[in-house]
């Protein structure tokens, strides 16, 4: 599903035009990164959390050419998802086997 199928669904279930769901899905897409990037938890009760975690610098290797090469430190957002979330997709993974 892509984010246009996305903004088409909510806004046909709530009856608004494409344009508003869209800046409705826009704007609750770029609260959760905002959060993430300020280094904040966003929790969704029944749906999941997002955080960040922090990687360290390290040595790798190039696969192409077996070079040792650095990998500088950074961040990555993380996401774990919820009890519902999971009940869900496993009930449904279930009932297509």
């Amino acid at each position: 599903m892509t984010k246009a199928e996305i903004v088409e669904q909510a806004s046909a279930a709530i009856d608004i035009p494409k344009r508003k769901g869209e800046v409705i899905v826009n704007t609750v897409l770029r609260c959760i990164i905002d959060a993430l990037a300020d280094g904040e938890r966003v929790d969704l009760r029944g749906f999941g959390s997002f955080r960040v975690s922090a990687r360290n610098d390290r040595e790798g290797r190039n696969p192409r050419t077996g070079e040792m090469i650095d990998i500088p430190a950074k961040r990555v957002p993380l996401f774990r998802a919820g009890k519902e979330f999971r009940r869900r997709v496993n009930d449904e993974e279930m009932a297509k086997n």
